[in-house]
């Protein structure tokens, strides 16, 4: 019998976040996916270390590879240190790798990293977003809106 999946991503601890996402792209679905690491990058990502900030996804072979993204070397490691910014490969079902393929070739969608955390069972995992890119009033219009929140929140602490 196979466990039942969760609603909303079980995140225990955040290892690296790319807030920048949020403003750049219209982020459409979101994904959880399994990451392909060796053990020095393991050690690192739980030291905290890490960077997805320029990093994004593309689809290759049939397979998911996060590119760009930054996991420094292990303190302690030694000759068998990984490589900080190899190509790593998400771990994904064939149904969602093959949904991801056709939205990327052919609505011009990205695959963005919004984060990497380790979920319940110890796992490190990728939260993958489906996104579109922005224009520039978009951005403005967005800072614009969030800067109205903020005001709105001042003026009603200053009320009550």
């Amino acid at each position: 019998m196979t466990r039942p999946k969760p609603e909303a991503f079980n995140k225990v601890k955040t290892v690296a976040e790319n807030r920048r996402a949020r403003y750049d792209f219209h982020i459409d679905d979101k994904y959880e996916a399994g990451i392909v690491l060796t053990g020095t990058e393991v050690k690192s990502l739980r030291f905290g270390e890490g960077s997805i900030a320029e990093s994004y996804a593309e689809v290759r072979d049939d397979q998911i590879w996060l590119i760009n993204a930054n996991i420094p070397e292990f303190s302690h490691g030694n000759r068998f240190n990984h490589e900080p910014k190899r190509p790593r490969k998400l771990l994904l079902n064939e149904r969602e790798i093959n949904k991801l393929h056709g939205a990327v070739m052919r609505q011009g969608m990205t695959l963005v990293p919004l984060s990497i955390y380790f979920n319940g069972r110890g796992r490190a995992k990728v939260e993958l977003a489906l996104a579109k890119g922005k224009k520039a009033p978009d951005k403005r219009a967005t800072e614009k809106e969030r800067d109205w929140k903020r005001e709105q929140g001042r003026i009603m602490r200053d009320r009550g």
